[in-house]
Parts: structure tokens; sequence; C-alpha cells
């Protein structure tokens, strides 16, 4: 690297005006307040693999590559990469080089009179190389660059945020996907037991066994299905249709799949310290945000003293091509050092350092509200994990005293020893436990993928 001449760097060095940057105090509870019995883990980045589910790894690809979201927070680090470039450069002088050829026309009435002998017309040829430098007094650039730096990484933590937004969305579409498939599936199971309900009410209809009542109950039961079905069936399009979207792939098909073959992820071990919402992007995205806009008071409050520019430029100057290189007396330079600043401007630079400093605090309160939110996210993924485990002992015991309920009424009402309501309540009841179990397990393995995103993308162990 070029090294800038002593002086220069002595001046760029003597002071830097605003405040440094110091994390703001935010106080919080040292574990959250659902502690967990599960022995520690340590969960990787790639927190999705855990569900040991082929397809679900593949839609996550797809849409890391592809999806809109992502595409778009790339580009804007790309920009931010640019900008901190930019604001480095900004520190070292500026060269530039110029070429140039006039002719001018002098006339001969002016005073005094043009002396005899002198052309009237007269060519010049130039050739110039300027260089531009401002000192850096009060750190007005040094600021710059540590603003653009923060705004860098605050882009990159952005990056970061839309990626496990983004797998938590595709993985908890999934699914939801897999229990739309589980929930047909016994919809299937109960549309068959229906119709054979209905047959058998018809047949003891038809024998002068049962009233003719028992018919349209049992029909009304079927229709009743068929109707949940066809429900759960539009629901699955709607889900395959935003998983589309969400990977990038608008031609998605999926085959059905089982939901209760995804294994449960570990939770994470008792007493955890609210430490690791450090590990949350969106929460170090608002602490680099308040990085760049703490660096913003300095540059405001460097535009309330004078800047001091240094400027030199040499070349040649010549009315004739030919002596342009090489002539005695061609050769032209000037050096100069330039000090400009603020007299009276009505109080406006004082007005943008007092918006700096409100920018401050407006991040300040950004960052505080960031780590409240993700302590208050993990808290309640942490009880919802732990109350859908709980509930679904309790569903499985009910559904299995609903299925044997059915089997028995089913039994007692062909044997003529109950009327045809109890089938139908039976019916009902075994119907909605196979649903709500089915819907708790998609719960407690969507609560899974929040506590993940809650903790910034699952959790390690020291």
């Amino acid at each position: 690297m070029r090294r800038l001449p002593l002086a220069m760097v002595v001046l760029a060095g003597c002071t830097t005006v605003g405040p440094d940057y110091k994390r703001p105090e935010v106080a919080l509870p040292a574990a959250y307040p659902e502690p967990s019995t599960a022995e520690a883990s340590a969960i990787p980045a790639n927190w999705w693999t855990l569900y040991k589910d082929v397809t679900l790894d593949e839609l996550i690809d797809a849409g890391r590559k592809s999806n809109a979201d992502v595409r778009l927070a790339v580009a804007r680090v790309q920009e931010a990469e640019g900008a901190l470039r930019e604001a480095r450069a900004a520190i070292f002088p500026e060269v530039t080089a110029s070429a140039s050829y006039a002719r001018q026309g002098v006339s001969t009435l002016a005073q005094p009179p043009l002396p005899a002998g002198i052309a009237t017309v007269r060519p010049t040829y130039q050739a110039l190389i300027s260089t531009s430098y401002e000192v850096d007094f009060w750190g007005r650039l040094s600021r710059a660059s540590e603003a653009a730096r923060a705004n860098l990484a605050a882009n990159r933590l952005g990056r970061d945020v839309v990626d496990i937004t983004l797998a938590g969305a595709i993985a908890q579409a999934y699914f939801a996907r897999r229990s739309l498939d589980a929930q047909i599936a016994v919809l299937d199971n109960s549309i068959r037991v229906r119709r054979d309900s209905l047959d058998i009410a018809k047949a003891r209809v038809d024998a002068g066994l049962a009233p003719e009542l028992d018919f349209y109950q049992a029909q009304g039961a079927l229709s009743d299905a068929l109707v949940q079905r066809r429900d759960a069936a539009r629901g699955r399009s709607i889900v395959d249709h935003q998983l589309a979207q969400l990977t990038g792939r608008l031609d998605l098909r999926l085959a059905p799949g089982e939901l209760f073959s995804l294994p449960l992820v570990p939770l994470p071990p008792a007493g955890m310290p609210s430490t690791l919402l450090d590990r949350r992007p969106d929460i170090r995205q608002a602490e680099e945000n308040l990085v760049a806009v703490n660096a913003q008071i300095g540059i405001a409050r460097a535009a309330l003293f004078p800047t001091i520019s240094l400027t030199a430029a040499a070349g040649v100057q010549s009315a004739e091509f030919a002596n342009l290189v090489g002539g005695p007396g061609a050769k032209i330079w000037n050096i100069g050092v330039a000090l400009a600043g603020p007299i009276f401007d009505g109080g406006r630079r004082s007005a943008r350092v007092d918006q700096a400093v409100a920018r401050r605090e407006q991040a300040v309160a950004g960052y505080q509200r960031a780590i409240e939110t993700g302590f208050r996210e993990v808290a309640d993924a942490l009880v919802n994990v732990q109350q859908t485990g709980d509930s679904e002992t309790e569903l499985k015991a009910r559904l299995d005293a609903a299925r044997n309920a059915l089997e028995l009424s089913t039994l007692r009402y062909q044997s003529g020893y109950s009327p045809y309501l109890e089938v139908l309540d039976a019916q009902r009841t075994a119907n909605d436990a196979e649903l709500a179990f089915v819907r708790n397990r998609q719960a407690r393995l969507a609560f899974s993928v929040d506590l993940m995103k809650a903790l910034g993308g699952g959790w390690a162990t020291n």
C-alpha cells in the first residue's frame, strides 16, 4: 500500500469527534422462565437436517438458492460492500489526469492595444496531473468508514435473518403438508367406516330392524366426512403453492408423506442462560445499526469545524504541441492549502447533530426491543414445545378410547342393543380424536422450528 506523508498521517490522527460506541445495558434474567429437563445437546447450523427428511433438505436448499428474498438480501450485502470500499477510499488522495487543447482569439481593439507581431489567435496545449486531499482532522472520514463497516455487518446479518426465516417457513409449511397428508388418510378411513355403517343401516332398515331415520343419519355422517376431506385437500393444495413460492420452484410437486416418521428434535438444556440471545442475527443486526447511527453523530459534529484540504498539480503547457514535452519552459505547477469553515448557517449543522443523536436513541430503543422480543419468543417456544409434548400422551389415550368406543358401539348397533345415535356419536368422537392427534404432532414440530429460530438457528454446548 502506498504510504501517506508523515505530516498527513499526523494531522489525520489528531482527533475524532463524536461518541465512541458502547453497548447499552439491557437488564434480562439469567435464564428462561420455562426450564427444560432435557440433556444438553449441540444443534448444528443446518438444524433442519435433524428431522432426517431428504425432501425437506432439498426444499430448503432450493429456497436458499432461488428465493427472491434471499437474492434481495444478497444484493443488499453487495451494495453495502461497495459503500464500504467507497468510504475507505476517501482517506486517500484523489489523483486525476487531464489533457486539453484550446484556441483563443484576442481583440485588437482592447486597451492596452495588442503589440505588433503578437498573434491574435493563440493555441494552448496542456497536460496536467492534479491531486486533492482532505485532512481528516476531526475524524469525519474515519467515522464514515466506521458507519459503512457497521452497515455492511448489519446487511450480512440481515441476510442471515432472511436465511433462518426462510428455512423456518419452509420447514413449517412442509410439516403442514405432511399433517394434511395424515389428516386426509384419517378422513379416508373415516369415509370407509361411514360407508360401511351406511350399508349396515340400510340393510337393517330394509329388514325392518331399524327406523328409516338411521339410514338418513348415516348418509349425513358420510357427507360430512366427504366435505372434511375436500377441505383438507384444498388446504394441501394451498400449502403446496406456498412451498412452491418459498423454494422458487413454481412447478413443485410433492408425493404424500408420513408425518409421524419425522423425529422430534432435542430440547435445550435446563437453565439455559439468556446470553444465547447474542446468537440471534436480528439482535446483532439491531446492534450494528446502532453502531452505524452512533458513528453518524461524529460525522454531523465534524461538520461544525473547518475542513482542511491540500491541493497540488503539475504538468506542462505550451502554444506549440512540439514544445509540450521536453520544452525548457513548458512546466507548470501549483500547491496550496485551503481552510473552509462555517461562520453562520442559521443552526443547520447543529440541528443535524441533534437529529443524529435522536436517531441513536431510536436505535437504542430498537436494540432493546429486539432483545426483549427475542427473549419472549424463546420463552414462548419453550412452553409451546413442552406443552404440546405433554398433550400428546393425553391425546393418544383419548384416541385409543375413542377407537374402542366406536368398535363397541358398532357391534352393539349391529346386535340391536343400542340406537344408531351412539354409533354417530362414536364416529364423530373418533374422527375428532384422530385429527386432534395429528394436528398436535404438527404443532409440536412447528413449535420446535419456532424454538430453533428464536435461538438464532439452534444452540450449542460449551
